[in-house]
């Protein structure tokens, strides 16, 4: 019986992973037969969880039920939601911070002592810096991620940076967050082009729909694309440059809002930003305190030997 159970926890768990599975994968990753996989879901419905089946050879999925079913995380999972938790309370989605700590509380009373004591040193040494940029409601945040599962499409009210709206009908492809700021990466239906929205300024409509096929996006990295998108794409000048130290060193006083960054070799990495002032770039890269060499756009090349010798003049 013990066995059975520990067999019943963990394919609870698994079913609460990811949204399908087949009979077959479930019987591999338990190590067990088909038939006992239909035996042990039929326990599973007996207990009162709604597994559904799915169109298809055997898929399984757990469904929403009227009681929220209780979550089986392992150490590091269990550490991770009590971090992500903690950092929550301060973070950058509006109206979460309480919520979070009502749920902190809750995890934390199940918890056994040794993984409190690896929170509470983890907390001991975070000190987090004040958060000034913009915050996302919850739901919106909820709506997008649904539309991005379930391949719906979704229209939004968007404002652009100078306060212009206009309504806006996408594929959502998915969500990315910053640090500081989400965005959704998305193609946009009227304009037939991938586009890159800030979630902050969007305003969900509803309902949501038709069903459309997904997209191959854009780029396969998509944290990447976004990056370039956000902090070079969109602006006049597009500049390159080679700076001569390694991506890992740069990436620590570089954030991805403001530059983007793709290793050469392990001495060098090439930055890509954008802007529409010329001082603006040069005094950007100056500043990073790391030796370079501009490439493009040819205005700034020049512009940036203008400067070198206005700034020897300087010192004479």
């Amino acid at each position: 019986m013990r066995e059975t159970s520990a067999r019943l926890l963990q394919l609870l768990s698994l079913l609460q992973t990811r949204r399908d599975w087949s009979g077959a994968e479930l019987a591999e990753r338990l190590e067990i037969t088909s038939r006992t996989v239909r035996r042990d879901i039929d326990r599973l419905r007996g207990l009162g969880y709604p597994v559904l089946a799915t169109a298809g050879a055997a898929g399984y999925r757990l469904g929403a039920g009227a009681d929220l079913p209780p979550l089986l995380l392992d150490d590091d999972e269990a550490v991770a939601v009590a971090m992500g938790l903690r950092t929550a309370a301060g973070g950058s989605i509006t109206g979460i911070e309480e919520t979070s700590v009502r749920a902190l509380a809750k995890l934390e009373q199940l918890l056994p002592s040794r993984l409190r004591h690896r929170i509470n040193a983890l907390q001991s040494v975070t000190v987090p810096m004040a958060n000034t940029g913009p915050t996302v409601d919850p739901s919106t945040l909820t709506a997008i991620a649904a539309a991005c599962r379930d391949s719906l499409r979704l229209s939004f009210d968007y404002r652009t940076h100078d306060g212009t709206s206009s309504i806006r009908t996408t594929e959502p492809h998915r969500l990315v967050h910053t640090g500081r700021r989400w965005y959704l990466l998305g193609w946009d239906v009227d304009r037939q082009d991938w586009r890159t929205y800030r979630v902050d300024r969007l305003d969900p409509r509803t309902p949501t729909g038709p069903r459309f096929a997904p997209r191959t996006p854009p780029d396969p990295d998509i944290s990447g694309y976004i990056s370039r998108a956000i902090s070079t794409s969109a602006y006049r000048y597009q500049a390159r440059f080679t700076l001569h130290v390694s991506v890992e060193t740069a990436v620590e006083r570089i954030a991805p809002t403001t530059a983007a960054l793709e290793p050469i070799d392990e001495h060098s990495c090439t930055l890509r930003a954008g802007s529409n002032s010329l001082d603006e770039l040069a005094i950007y890269v100056t500043t990073k305190g790391f030796d370079f060499q501009v490439h493009e756009p040819p205005e700034l090349v020049e512009h940036v030997r203008t400067l070198a010798a206005r700034l020897a003049g300087a010192t004479d």
